[in-house]
Order: structure tokens, then sequence, then C-alpha cells
């Protein structure tokens, strides 16, 4: 059974103001007794400076292996782009993101990518996972390419 009824799937749903006002939803996992990963790929990401107010982008890679719970993605879509107007500096936006997800699905294992694009000439890139893999788990490569500039 989902933690809260779903009330944005299927419904007209402004974006919310803040990832505190964001809800994440979720949907029982129709298999609880496989090891599978579930991949959201955001490669469109973008938050605020919380100095400048100049925007940041990302490249994020969500992965996580789900125990009795799957995020609802139409939610997930919401709670990312909460940050378009949220000022928060790379790793706090990455490991905000992740530990949101980590208190919505209580999944067997999550780690997330977030591949930032350069400001001031230096890409900063954030990696954070909860333990280490299940046994037997197939996990592919994230497939970001390491920042290399115009040549």
């Amino acid at each position: 059974m989902s933690g809260i009824p779903l009330t944005q799937l299927g419904q007209r749903v402004e974006q919310p103001e803040s990832p505190d006002a964001a809800v994440i939803e979720t949907v029982p996992n129709p298999h609880p007794n496989s090891v599978y990963l579930v991949r959201f790929a955001a490669p469109e990401f973008t938050c605020l400076c919380p100095i400048t107010a100049q925007p940041d982008f990302a490249h994020l890679v969500i992965d996580y292996v789900p125990d009795a719970l799957l995020v609802e993605s139409k939610s997930l879509k919401l709670f990312l782009a909460s940050f378009r107007n949220h000022g928060a500096f790379h790793e706090d936006a990455t490991l905000g993101i992740a530990k949101r997800l980590v208190d919505a699905l209580a999944p067997i294992w999550l780690r997330i990518g977030g591949y930032w694009f350069p400001r001031g000439g230096m890409p900063i890139d954030v990696f954070w996972q909860t333990s280490l893999p299940p046994e037997g788990l197939w996990l592919p490569d994230q497939g970001v390419a390491p920042y290399r500039g115009r040549g």
C-alpha cells in the first residue's frame, strides 16, 4: 500500500514552490522479493547558487533497489523541478535529493550521481550511496562521461 494517497498522478499540479513543499508519492513494489535496479536520469536538473542566485545545472542519475515501495515518477519530476528557484550548493542539492528519497522509500539501496556543469571553469561532481550494493545486483555504469570541455 502506498504511504500516501496519489494526489498528483492524472491531475494538473502546479510546480511546488520549494523542495520542502514538494510531496514525494509512492506506490507498492509489485516485485518486493526481487533484487532489481530502478534508474532515473534527470539530464536538465536546475537549482540556484545560494550566494549569487545564478542558475546551476546538473545531470542527475538516481539508482535504487526498492523494498516495499517505488517512487511515483510524476511526484519525483515535480520534486526535482521544485529546486528550480531554490538556492543550494551542489553538495546540498545532491544529498538532499537522495536523503528525501531514502526517507520516502526506505529502499534496500540507493545511490546518486550529481554531474554538475562547470561554473567558474570547474565542474563539481557529487556522489553518495546508502551502503554497498546488494549481492548479485546488476549495476550498470551511470553513463555520464567526465567533463572534458571543448577538446
